[in-house]
C-alpha cells in the first residue's frame, strides 16, 4: 500500500467554500489539518476582513468562543436597530486539537458586495509549542503555492441578492 503526500492544499489552513456570491449570507468553514511540528493546536484566531458584517461564530464543543469588535465605517439599520460595530476577530480557545488530527471551525457572515474580488482571511493558529501565522498574500506575479504560510482566500462571485437575514444560509 502506498500513501500520497499531503498536497499543498492540505498543508495549511483553508476556507470552504473558496468561492461565494458577493453580498450573500454564507457559512465559511476553516479547516485545520495539523498542529505545529507535533504540538497540538490550543487556539485559533480568524481575523474578519473589512466589509464582512453579521458575523456569527458556530459553537464548537469543548472550545470557548470570543469575539473582538470594531466600529463600522458605515453603520446600517437591521430589524429597526442601528448597527455601529462588527466582529473583527473570532477566537476559539480552551480545546486541544492533536497534531495528527484535523478539525473545522465555522462562521456565518454577510459578505461584501464586491464581485470578482479575492479576499484573504488571516488565521493565527496557536499551539502548545509554536504557532502558524496563515497571513501571507501573494503579490502580483507570485505563485500563492510558494508561500510558506498563505492566508485562506475567498473569491466573491457574481453576486447574491443581498436579501434575507441569513436564515437558512449555506
Amino acid at each position: 500500500m502506498s500513501f500520497l503526500p499531503l498536497s499543498s492544499a492540505w498543508a495549511h489552513v483553508t476556507v470552504h467554500p473558496q468561492e461565494a456570491p458577493a453580498g450573500s449570507y454564507t457559512k465559511l468553514t476553516f479547516r485545520v489539518p495539523h498542529g505545529c511540528d507535533g504540538s497540538p493546536t490550543k487556539r485559533l484566531r480568524v481575523q474578519i476582513p473589512e466589509g464582512f458584517v453579521s458575523v456569527k461564530p458556530m459553537v464548537h464543543p469543548l472550545w470557548k468562543i470570543e469575539t473582538v469588535k470594531r466600529p463600522l465605517k458605515t453603520p446600517y439599520e437591521s430589524h429597526g436597530k442601528m448597527i455601529t460595530e462588527t466582529v473583527a476577530e473570532v477566537i476559539w480557545s480552551g480545546g486541544s486539537l492533536p497534531d495528527g488530527l484535523m478539525d473545522e471551525f465555522s462562521i456565518s457572515a454577510k459578505l461584501p458586495d464586491r464581485p470578482g474580488e479575492v479576499i484573504p482571511i488571516p488565521v493565527i493558529q496557536e499551539c502548545e509549542k509554536g504557532m502558524h501565522r496563515w497571513i501571507q498574500v501573494a503579490q502580483p506575479g507570485e505563485d500563492p503555492k510558494s508561500l510558506p504560510e498563505p492566508a485562506p482566500l475567498l473569491k466573491l462571485t457574481g453576486g447574491g441578492s443581498g436579501q434575507g437575514h441569513g436564515h437558512g444560509s449555506r
